[in-house]
């Protein structure tokens, strides 16, 4: 346990920070760069604990991979050229690695092992597992696979089509990596968008990928060509300041080169529509990938609406946007957020738990919360549930309690962002 005390601040919040790449793109980078021939070069990725476990994943699978800090240099064996691991594969706390793997290492042929954490062995993988067995996958394990670990013997994957049940860019990219081995076009089809960083990413690396609308389709592939990758920073982790300087009075943070694709951006709609002074500049595109310059200043908001088809665009922020709606004037009510019960925690607990202990006026629902805002927090102390969203979440709060704050444990943040304390440092005046 490494807890972390923070006094509360006088001062405004003034700076600028350039927040860490994105984390699922960096995932991506590595497992695209490493079934592809080739040499591929990844800048700005993620230096985070999930990241590793990918990268580490792949080592293991007979790829070799430099790392010179945020840069790295990949040398793809092609699909056909990943060999048996030698020992099984540790996934530690990352969900990414282990679904996404999950569609790739089914139709390799040979036998692997995956295994995670006690946070990620309570994870259900039944929503990958199922699909992916009527592909043909061979994949068994803790109660007919939904928990790990569990064990892949590679096999001949046949194409499908498939309707996603779930709002899951997760479940999309397993089958979509699944198709790269299968005889056929293999049909994805989700009801609303969902992240879309795979389906961008392969075609950067010459998959012959499809997309029309809301149905995306892949036809096997085996000639994936290296090429670099330029990571943009997580919108994931710029949230965390969004919100930090929309509740401090007098704030003004600028935020460079973070990731601006629409199916990440619902947390910059969300903070416009509750009347935050924000705005994008320098907007360009990247590898296929917006980015820009995001300009932010401390305003008095109010509260909103979150559901529908908002929620996948903003599902990791919706834990500090609850924060930000305690400040707020008025009510903020979260729908459809159920997909939080079974993240890294039952985030919807956290929250509710944590901001209601911190005196704000919280109510849980079965799908979200009801939040009544412009409520003073009092500090105190903070569980982290070993959960990197829910810690920095505690340490934005402390920016507007009356009192000190504790953080029972902050060593889960190096999953996504190894400095942030540091860089909320240097903006704190």
């Amino acid at each position: 346990m490494n807890p972390l005390t923070l006094q509360p601040i006088s001062g405004s919040l003034h700076g600028l920070i350039k927040v860490p790449g994105d984390k699922s793109i960096s995932h991506r980078s590595i497992i695209f760069g490493s079934i592809a021939t080739g040499t591929t070069t990844v800048t700005n990725f993620l230096d985070g604990e999930d990241c590793m476990r990918t990268i580490n994943a792949f080592k293991e699978m007979g790829v070799t991979i430099q790392k010179n800090g945020s840069n790295i240099t990949i040398e793809g064996t092609g699909l056909s050229g990943l060999i048996e691991p030698k020992k099984e594969l540790d996934f530690g706390n990352s969900g990414t690695t282990t679904r996404l793997m999950l569609g790739l290492l089914a139709g390799l042929p040979f036998k692997t092992t995956i295994y995670g954490d006690a946070s990620l062995s309570k994870r259900p993988m039944s929503r990958v597992v199922d699909p992916l067995r009527l592909m043909g996958a061979r994949i068994d394990g803790v109660q007919q696979g939904n928990y790990l670990p569990l064990t892949i013997k590679g096999t001949t994957l046949k194409s499908i089509e498939y309707d996603l049940p779930v709002k899951s860019a997760q479940v999309k990219s397993a089958l979509l990596l699944a198709g790269l081995h299968s005889e056929n076009k293999t049909v994805v089809r989700e009801k609303s968008p969902t992240r879309n960083h795979t389906e961008t990413m392969l075609q950067a690396f010459g998959a012959n990928i499809k997309t029309d609308g809301h149905t995306i389709s892949i036809s096997k592939t085996t000639d994936l060509q290296g090429c670099h990758v330029e990571v943009p920073g997580d919108i994931s982790s710029a949230a965390f300041f969004i919100v930090a300087a929309c509740m401090v009075p007098r704030s003004e943070i600028i935020l460079k080169d973070v990731g601006l694709n629409e199916t990440r951006t619902g947390i910059i709609d969300v903070v416009l529509q509750m009347g935050a002074k924000l705005t994008i500049q320098n907007e360009r595109i990247v590898g296929g990938e917006k980015i820009g310059d995001i300009l932010i200043n401390g305003s008095q908001l109010s509260g909103v609406t979150i559901e529908g088809d908002t929620i996948p665009r903003l599902i990791d922020e919706i834990p500090i946007l609850a924060l930000l709606a305690t400040q707020a004037d008025g009510t903020t009510i979260i729908k459809d957020a159920q997909e939080l019960k079974v993240k890294e925690t039952d985030r919807l607990l956290a929250v509710s738990e944590n901001l209601s202990k911190l005196g704000a006026d919280v109510t849980p629902t079965e799908d979200g919360m009801i939040i009544k805002g412009n409520t003073k927090l009092k500090g105190g102390s903070f569980k982290s549930y070993d959960d990197h969203r829910i810690a920095m979440m505690g340490i934005i709060a402390s920016l507007v309690t009356e009192e000190t704050v504790v953080v029972d444990n902050i060593d889960c943040i190096n999953i996504s962002y190894p400095n942030f304390v540091n860089d909320l440092q240097s903006i704190s005046k």
